[in-house]
């Protein structure tokens, strides 16, 4: 058997694939890594396709795939399936979350915007050395994805 076909134990697998030992055994527990068989000794022995299957994994996570997902396909592939169309699907509506994050912190990156404008001139208005109430502001503060029209109304009204 060739160096590249040979089996793996846990610390080698780990070094390779960039992971904890703690990793691999918590990714057999769910059903992520299939069980590894146990040498004489009881070390565990990872066929050398598993470190492409820890890899595929942690990209696979970094895409917001969760672990119980991950279980659900690989064990289904596993048995023969082919369950492309559910990890098609599933990418698709992270991607779709995704979009309404980026929306969110958008409007939200426009309010924090409006509040530190707001509080520059509340500062430059300040005399020097005295509060000018900055956190308390925030009660009185328009809610997120409010306009620098309503902000501007507010500021009119104090």
């Amino acid at each position: 058997m060739s160096d590249r076909a040979r089996a793996l134990r846990s610390g080698e697998l780990a070094r390779a694939a960039g992971v904890s030992t703690d990793t691999l055994r918590h990714y057999e527990r769910i059903g992520v890594l299939p069980q590894a068989p146990r040498s004489q000794s009881g070390y565990r022995s990872y066929p050398p396709e598993s470190l492409e299957r820890v890899k595929l994994v942690q990209h696979a996570l970094r895409l917001g795939f969760t672990l119980v997902e991950l279980a659900e396909i690989l064990q289904a592939r596993d048995r023969g399936c082919a369950p492309c169309k559910r990890v098609f699907g599933l990418l698709e509506n992270k991607l779709a979350s995704l979009e309404g994050q980026i929306k969110d912190l958008v409007r939200l990156r426009k309010y924090m915007e409006q509040i530190v404008d707001h509080w520059r001139s509340r500062l430059g208005q300040g005399e020097a050395g005295k509060r000018v109430h900055l956190l308390h502001s925030l009660a009185a503060a328009p809610p997120p994805g409010a306009t620098n029209g309503n902000l501007q109304r507010r500021r009119t009204q104090r």
